[in-house]
């Protein structure tokens, strides 16, 4: 196990450096035009496949870094760039993680290589769980898997919405229950694979914020799926189901399902994508502040401005702690005892609103308008406390953790 620290070693600096500078040279010129055209960056994914930053090769050294900062570090630098593009390019790791918190080997090694596809072909996946009325309330999906015996053939059928890449993805990662009366712990995932029919895309939302990452909703009608797209396999699922039927009728403890396996994993990610947003709207404020002179002086001079980039820089720094924490926790299986992940990501998120709309009133009108881009800052970072988890989840799976009591 390794040890925690937060001194980054010689070979995770030189990553780390390589992501900024791709963050500083490609996408932040890119930023404005594909925040306007609310369009996936082809072009700018491409890019990051030519260098080697959108690949399975780069995802998985930076996911099995011992000391857990790999994934962080990767996020931060890229969010920093800018959130609607970087999402585009980091999309594809949830579904990625989905397939590695719950399948197979032989899963993992045919289906997370069609998520990426090569610097000449690019592909995306797509993590497809929220639905219309199952968004916090996971329990309440609707999406149905049926399994087809003869056939050996699962059948889905159900709607998903807020998916990130749905309907243009490459593979589909879906979450179905397969036991309603279960609630969520009838939950299994699928793959879908590429140009199975009966899978289509809905509406394509346009957002806020995040507007060059697609999201839209994916339509399942009676789409039929080899047995070998349930992740973890049938044999897993029956030994999961039944004790948890058991367990239903012994009143006993509550299992994971496997959206939530997977959310928990990712939430320290979203928290250093929150810290990349407002780390990159303090830099802005504070040099914005040293250059603009009202009065005859800058008006960093005033402590009305000194204080918030001082709270700004103590917020963003702080919530890169916590971010650190539960990813060197959860790479060295140390359990969240005190629901240290969502600390993290709900931490994270809040800091992000916070300091971006404190940039925004530093750089007075101009940081409302356009032209400077914290104005755009400020709307990417509302998604935040809102995806892989609202702020108010995340403080109900907290006081429970600590309270150990059933808070509803």
């Amino acid at each position: 196990m390794a040890e925690f620290t937060m001194e980054l070693n010689d070979e995770q600096k030189e990553v780390r450096d390589w992501l900024h500078g791709f963050a500083a040279d490609v996408i932040r010129p890119a930023a404005a035009e594909w925040d306007e055209r609310e369009e996936t960056p082809w072009p700018v994914i491409q890019e990051a496949a030519k260098v080697g930053i959108y690949s399975l090769d780069f995802y998985a050294q930076q996911y099995f870094d011992a000391t857990g900062l790999g994934i962080p570090m990767a996020m931060e630098e890229l969010f920093w760039g800018d959130a609607g593009i970087a999402l585009s390019i980091v999309g594809t790791g949830l579904a990625a993680v989905g397939v590695l918190a719950n399948g197979t080997e032989e899963q993992i090694g045919t289906w997370i290589p069609q998520m990426y596809g090569d610097p000449s072909d690019v592909k995306v996946a797509a993590f497809c769980s929220s639905e219309p009325d199952a968004g916090s309330d996971v329990a309440s999906l609707r999406t149905r898997a049926v399994y087809d015996e003869a056939k050996d053939e699962w059948v889905l059928n159900g709607t998903k919405t807020w998916a990130t890449n749905g309907g243009i993805a490459n593979v589909h990662v879906v979450v179905a229950s397969v036991d309603p009366g279960l609630g969520s712990k009838g939950h299994a995932s699928f793959i879908v694979p590429p140009g199975t029919p009966g899978l289509s895309q809905g509406q394509k939302f346009k957002k806020h914020g995040i507007r060059a990452s697609h999201t839209a909703e994916v339509v399942l009608d009676n789409v039929r799926v080899p047995g070998s797209c349930l992740l973890g396999g049938k044999e897993k699922l029956d030994e999961r189901l039944a004790r948890a039927r058991e367990k239903a009728r012994a009143g006993g403890e509550r299992v994971k399902n496997a959206a939530m396996a997977t959310f928990e994993a990712s939430r320290p990610a979203v928290g250093a994508m929150a810290v990349g947003t407002a780390r990159a709207a303090y830099e802005v404020a504070l040099d914005y502040a040293k250059t603009r002179e009202q009065f005859g002086r800058p008006i960093i001079d005033n402590q009305g401005v000194a204080f918030q980039l001082a709270d700004m820089a103590t917020s963003v720094d702080a919530a890169r702690l916590m971010v650190w924490r539960a990813s060197w926790m959860a790479i060295n299986g140390k359990p969240f005892t005190a629901a240290e992940g969502s600390m993290s990501k709900l931490f994270a998120s809040e800091t992000a609103k916070k300091v971006t709309g404190q940039a925004i009133q530093i750089l007075g009108g101009n940081g409302y308008t356009r032209e400077y881009p914290v104005e755009r800052m400020h709307r990417d970072a509302a998604i935040y406390t809102i995806f892989e988890g609202t702020s108010e989840i995340q403080r109900l799976v907290i006081s429970r953790t600590v309270s150990g009591l059933p808070i509803r």
